[in-house]
């Protein structure tokens, strides 16, 4: 009798379950786990180039040591250039020239000067654009020369006289096959890695090379002879002050055999390729007036040894990339 009572009170209160609320303590109520939506704050503007927050970055030339007088002559020079163009900037100062390059290409040096070794190895990986070149006696590039005992068994093929070659190089330079060679020291434009490239061009081999430092010692060895078979130097060498006081008959003992081209240039002052045109304009005008007034003019001669430049493009200098390309050296051992 209990069991169907029981029974009936199921079936009457499952008819109606949906309608009856659980008579049981207040249920604890869920809590919804939200996570917060966070709004990320937009980043804050980089300040463009040459403001007084991300400054243009001028290096001082390449030494160990800070310079007092080249730090005073760039406090100048920068005077000058932020009074022209309006931007801002800020002077370091790199203790090599492998350090100013590596800055270059990190963006941590926008205008400087550079080596023509040194100009490669940055305008390779485009971190610099060639702005201007200085000048010498009026010239942006100079030649070299292959020299030789004029009673040695070569035959010259540059007249003195006309002041011009009479073959190319190729026919010129095959008569140094298997001879040894005086360079002057491995760092030099002219005196080994223009020449070195000019020989591997014209498909000439040589024997083990003196380095004899500098090109007047390149002169002395070929007129002492025992040293080398034929050098190379700049133009004209032979001349150099002293050899011939001390050497009267050097300009008849020690013969030009043929002369390169003038494709070596001096150095260049470059700006970072991270430059737009307009930075580009503004800066080289402002570089062109800093020669014209005297003190901002004293300030590129103590800062760079630069008397005199010329407006520079990166195009001018591809016959000088093309022979030290050839001559296989590895531009990160000629950069000092």
């Amino acid at each position: 009798m209990k069991r169907l009572l029981l029974l009936l009170l199921v079936g009457i209160y499952g008819c109606g379950l949906k309608n009856i609320p659980h008579p049981t303590a207040s249920p604890t109520p869920l809590v919804a786990t939200v996570t917060p939506t966070v709004t990320p704050l937009a980043p804050l503007p980089t300040a463009a180039l040459g403001d007084v927050k991300n400054p243009l970055i001028l290096a001082l030339a390449p030494a160990p040591r800070l310079d007092a007088d080249a730090l005073n002559a760039s406090k100048v020079l920068i005077a000058h250039l932020e009074k022209s163009t309006g931007y801002q900037f800020i002077t370091i100062a790199p203790t090599s020239e492998t350090d100013l390059v590596d800055r270059f290409q990190n963006g941590n040096a926008h205008i400087g000067v550079l080596s023509p070794f040194g100009y490669l190895l940055a305008s390779n990986n485009r971190s610099v654009e060639a702005a201007f070149a200085r000048q010498q006696d009026g010239n942006t590039f100079y030649g070299a020369q292959f020299i030789a005992r004029s009673d040695a068994d070569f035959t010259p093929y540059f007249d003195s006289v006309k002041n011009e070659n009479t073959a190319d190089a190729s026919t010129a330079l095959a008569q140094f096959q298997n001879k040894k060679p005086c360079w002057s020291d491995e760092f030099s434009p002219s005196g080994y890695g223009v020449p070195l490239g000019y020989l591997n061009q014209a498909g000439v081999q040589v024997t083990d090379s003196a380095f004899v430092d500098g090109q007047p010692t390149v002169v002395r060895a070929v007129y002492a002879q025992g040293v080398c078979d034929f050098g190379a130097t700049y133009i004209d060498a032979r001349t150099y002050p002293g050899l011939q006081d001390a050497f009267p008959d050097v300009l008849k003992k020690v013969m030009v055999v043929w002369r390169i081209p003038n494709i070596i240039p001096y150095e260049m002052l470059v700006f970072s390729g991270n430059m737009d045109n307009d930075m580009r304009r503004a800066l080289l005008s402002a570089f062109v007036d800093a020669m014209n007034f005297s003190d901002s003019y004293a300030a590129m001669q103590t800062l760079y040894g630069f008397d005199a430049m010329q407006v520079a493009q990166d195009g001018q200098y591809q016959d000088f990339r093309k022979v030290v390309k050839a001559s296989d050296l590895d531009l990160i051992t000629l950069v000092k």
